[in-house]
C-alpha cells in the first residue's frame, strides 16, 4: 500500500513520520510531481496537478473538518473523500463557544473596558432564559458544542437540514423551520459546513430574524457571512455585537473595518486547531478499514457537500 502526503502550508514531514509510525506495512512520502501512483492520498488544499496525475486514488484524507476546498477541485468519482471526525476539535469548539457566550452574557467585555479607564462598576444580572443559544449545523462539533452549552443551564436549540435528536437541545430542522429556529434564537452559532446552499447564510435576512439583542459567532467558513451586512446591523442596534473566527480573506487585512468595530471581536481561525497525533491516529484507523473493506466513517457526499 502506497501513501503520498500533500498539505499546503503545513511540513508534511511530521505527518509522514506519525503515519509510518502507525501503518509500518505501508510506503508513505511525500507527493512530488510525477511521482508513481498511490493508493491513497493525506492532503490539505493539494493542487489538482495531485488528483489529476492520481487517477487510481481509492481515499483521500483530508486533515481537517472542513472539505470544500477539495469539492471545488476534480476528484475522481471513485475516490472517496474522507474528512476527520473530530480529531481534538470539537473540545476547543466547545471551550470557544462557551467562553465567547459566558463573556457577552456576563459583560466580561464592558468590565474590561472599565478597568482600563479605572472605572469600579456594576452591571445588572441577567437572566439565562433571555439569552436562547441556537446551534446551527448539529455534526460531531455542532453536537458537542451544544452539549457543552447547556451544561451552564442555557436554553439550548439547534438547527440541521434533517431532523435529529440530542437531550437537552430543541431541534428544529429543514428550511420549514429555519425561520422559527431563528426567531427563537438570541445568541446564534454557526458550524455549518459551507456548501452552495449555505454559503452567505449569515446575512441581513436571517441574522435580522434573530431575536433582539441578538448576538453573531461565526466558526465555521468565512464565506458564511455576508460582511457588508453586518456593520449596518451592529450601528443600527439589530445586533448586540458579534465574535468572529473566520472570514472571507484571511489573514484578515490590516485595513478591514472588523479590526477596530467596538462591538466585534476578532480572533485569527483559532477556534479549533487540527491536533496532529489525534488526527494521525484517526486518518491511519480509517486506511485501514478501508483496507479491510469496512464502514469508513466521515465519508463525504459531494452533492450535499459534507
Amino acid at each position: 500500500m502506497k501513501i503520498i502526503v500533500s498539505l499546503t502550508d503545513n511540513r508534511p514531514e511530521p505527518w509522514i513520520e506519525g503515519l509510518r509510525a502507525e501503518l509500518p506495512d505501508a510506503q508513505i512520502e511525500a507527493w512530488k510531481p510525477g511521482a508513481a501512483q498511490a493508493d491513497h492520498a493525506v492532503v490539505w488544499a493539494p493542487p489538482q496537478q495531485l488528483l489529476d496525475e492520481q487517477p487510481g486514488l481509492r481515499g483521500l484524507f483530508n486533515i481537517g473538518a472542513g472539505v470544500d476546498a477539495l469539492l471545488k477541485l476534480k476528484v475522481p468519482a471513485h475516490t472517496r473523500i474522507v474528512r476527520l471526525d473530530d480529531a481534538g476539535m470539537s473540545v476547543q469548539m466547545a471551550e470557544y463557544v462557551c467562553h465567547t457566550l459566558i463573556r457577552h452574557f456576563r459583560e466580561f467585555d464592558v468590565y474590561e473596558a472599565d478597568a482600563r479607564e479605572g472605572r469600579w462598576s456594576y452591571r445588572k444580572p441577567k437572566l439565562r432564559r433571555d439569552f436562547p443559544v441556537g446551534i446551527m449545523g448539529l455534526g460531531v462539533l455542532g453536537e458537542r458544542v451544544a452539549k457543552a452549552v447547556a451544561q451552564f443551564e442555557f436554553p439550548v436549540l439547534g438547527w440541521s437540514r434533517s431532523p435529529k435528536a440530542i437531550d437537552g437541545v430543541k431541534v428544529f430542522s429543514g428550511e420549514v423551520q429555519f425561520d422559527e429556529f431563528l426567531s427563537s434564537t438570541r445568541v446564534l452559532v454557526n458550524l455549518l459546513p459551507l456548501t452552495e446552499a449555505t454559503r452567505g447564510i449569515l446575512n441581513r435576512n436571517t441574522l435580522g430574524k434573530l431575536r433582539p439583542g441578538g448576538y453573531l459567532i461565526s466558526i465555521a467558513r468565512g464565506a458564511h457571512l455576508v460582511e457588508d451586512d453586518l456593520i449596518p446591523m451592529l450601528d443600527a442596534g439589530q445586533l448586540a455585537g458579534a465574535t468572529l473566527d473566520v472570514f472571507q480573506v484571511e489573514p484578515l487585512p490590516a485595513d478591514h473595518a472588523f479590526w477596530r468595530h467596538p462591538k466585534i471581536t476578532v480572533t485569527p481561525h483559532g477556534s479549533a486547531r487540527t491536533l496532529r497525533e489525534e488526527s494521525i491516529a484517526q486518518i491511519a484507523g480509517k486506511i485501514r478499514a478501508m483496507e479491510q473493506g469496512l464502514l469508513v466513517s466521515g465519508v463525504v457526499d459531494p452533492v450535499r457537500g459534507y
